[in-house]
């Protein structure tokens, strides 16, 4: 029954932005496995430029169904890119970020119309295009891993192994200022030694 509403919604969205080309743009379909903060409204960047937004959100039983929205039929996306949720600033916002991984040519795509049959047979993303997005950078992730470090600090046995490390250290560098010392009274002896022999023998 979700799977059938989640279909439903899918087909729904795709005949009401066939028929309100007016506006411009295209739209195209992005799924991720939580929403990671996404809701609408939030921006859609390429090189770190807004291209779009967030128009419309579906939930389903083991992902969520994001409709996207590029305000310009002119911005063309490779098919071959990234698509990953980031936080930035210092409300930790969410935007969703594209990031191209192929340099397509630009006379290549001179003709290609993204809301045509024909850009299907082309490398870049088409409009309703069903994509795959993934989680990028996340404040509660770092938050998370700090937290664990700290406690990781806390831990009386990290305190004791550090602390038997430091003292075998200098132990070893005690054995090593002996051994150095011994060796340069070897060295004064026997450069005496020589120097005497070299007296005796004129």
């Amino acid at each position: 029954m979700l799977f059938l509403g989640f279909v439903c919604f899918v087909v729904a969205v795709s005949i009401a932005i066939s028929f309100n080309f007016s506006i411009g743009g295209y739209s195209i379909f992005i799924e991720f496995k939580n929403a990671y903060g996404i809701r609408e409204g939030t921006n859609i960047r390429m090189r770190g430029i807004n291209i779009g937004y967030v128009k419309k959100t579906k939930i389903d039983l083991n992902s969520i169904l994001v409709l996207v929205h590029i305000q310009s039929r002119h911005v063309l996306i490779p098919q071959n890119s990234i698509i990953e949720t980031n936080q930035t600033g210092l409300l930790n916002d969410t935007v969703i970020d594209i990031i191209p991984l192929d340099i397509l040519c630009q006379q290549q795509l001179k003709n290609v119309n993204v809301l045509s049959k024909e850009c299907y047979k082309s490398k870049i993303i088409c409009h309703l295009n069903y994509l795959q997005g993934e989680r990028g950078l996340n404040y509660d992730d770092l938050i998370r891993a700090a937290t664990r470090i700290s406690q990781r600090f806390d831990d009386p046995s990290l305190f004791h192994i550090f602390y038997l490390f430091l003292q075998n250290s200098l132990e070893l560098s005690d054995g090593v200022f002996n051994v150095v010392f011994d060796m340069s009274n070897f060295l004064s002896i026997f450069y005496g030694f020589l120097r005497s022999t070299l007296v005796n023998s004129k």
